[in-house]
């Protein structure tokens, strides 16, 4: 069992950098027990499973993994905890934005360095609730993927691209993946080493890299960049929500469209995504008119 100790090279705040990872509660490949946040990822050497601590007294991060991907996750673990990330390369032209990263100085972008990974629970995000997507990911997980290596035994590590290609449609279906979903998946994972390289190219190279898959878009490729590469300007465009609180934030009025939120946003060029997250991380949010969409379930047709 390897085991790691870091010190980051300035605040962190561990569950806000790592928190993004997680694909709603009870996600089968992120947990948070105690102060402890545990990771299971397919890496290039296998199966791993990864957890991460902060020690408040001194400011170290101790890691240890399991599996045949144990020593992957452990090299990575700096990147993924915003070591080369530079939050100070924001600066702030709003005052929400200033208050917000005041209040939350060690909220860092965190790179994976996988595709798959972010990918495929952004591709079953994609024109649904959440509340769908995370129990899609859910479900398929627990149907198909393979146990965590480690102590925790109802984590699951997603299934390598062979295995997502061998899910039967009645299964998608039961999950409540409709064809277009389950088709962009499929054609991904039969692409996954041609994916994988997005990971080492920088964000304009890996969005086309992403969008050369029909059925992956802007959306869904900003959404996997996000993650994978940590990247900074990766801003979300064609969200149902997004623009309409950056609006409301930032100038009080409703109904922002996205030509209008990257207008807000041009400012912070080059910083677009980080100056969305601590918007968002701020809480204002434009009060709620209408009820909640509904959720679907193809899976009752």
């Amino acid at each position: 069992m390897p085991v790691r100790t870091w010190v980051p090279p300035g605040p962190l705040d561990l569950h806000r950098t790592l928190g993004v990872l997680q694909r709603g509660p009870g996600d089968p490949a992120f947990a948070v027990r105690g102060g402890e946040l545990w990771r299971a990822s397919r890496t290039p050497q296998g199966p791993g499973t990864l957890r991460v601590a902060a020690r408040a007294a001194d400011g170290r991060v101790e890691a240890e993994a399991w599996g045949p991907g144990a020593e992957w996750l452990l090299e990575q673990l700096p990147e993924l905890l915003g070591e080369g990330d530079d939050p100070e390369r924001l600066t702030a032209r709003h005052r929400i934005v200033h208050e917000a990263r005041r209040r939350h100085p060690g909220v860092r972008l965190a790179r994976t360095g996988l595709v798959l990974e972010s990918l495929i629970p952004s591709v079953l995000e994609q024109k649904v609730t959440s509340d769908e997507a995370y129990r899609a990911w859910r479900l398929l997980l627990q149907r198909h993927g393979e146990p965590a290596p480690g102590p925790w035994e109802r984590m699951r590590v997603m299934p390598e691209p062979r295995g997502w290609a061998l899910i039967p449609s009645w299964e998608w279906h039961r999950a409540g993946v409709d064809a277009k979903r389950s088709g962009a998946i499929l054609r991904a994972v039969r692409a996954a080493r041609r994916l994988e390289e997005a990971a080492r190219m920088d964000l304009a190279e890996a969005t086309r890299r992403l969008m050369a898959i029909p059925g992956i878009g802007p959306w869904t490729a900003a959404e996997t960049l996000q993650r994978t590469l940590g990247a900074p300007d990766a801003i979300t465009v064609g969200d149902l929500h997004l623009p309409k609180i950056i609006g409301y934030a930032l100038t009080g009025r409703r109904g922002t469209t996205d030509e209008e939120m990257l207008d807000l946003l041009a400012p912070y060029e080059g910083q677009r995504h980080r100056a969305a997250r601590l918007i968002l991380l701020s809480g204002r949010v434009p009060p709620r008119r209408a009820p909640r969409f509904p959720v679907g379930d193809i899976a009752r047709l």
